[in-house]
């Protein structure tokens, strides 16, 4: 028999401790953006999650597209 799926609807309340320096990027990150604290923080955690899967299959690195159109490779570790 196989166990039913969670319900991916319901909301998960959770409790963080940051350090000055994250909590720092947070309030910088909501002030660009204008999102709150749990939208920022939801992004952060699935992008997080994708450098930890492209890690995992061996995607060292990330091309990113520079405002001035020239491109900058960043290396994951």
């Amino acid at each position: 028999m196989t166990e039913p799926k969670p319900d991916r609807s319901a909301l998960t309340k959770v409790t963080v401790n940051l350090i000055p320096r994250a909590q720092d990027a947070l309030e910088a990150a909501c002030a660009r953006t204008s999102d709150t604290k749990t939208d920022t923080i939801n992004r952060a955690l699935v992008a997080h999650n994708l450098v930890l899967e492209l890690v995992e299959h061996g995607g060292g690195s990330l091309t990113v597209l520079l405002p001035d159109g020239s491109t900058e490779r960043v290396h994951l570790l």
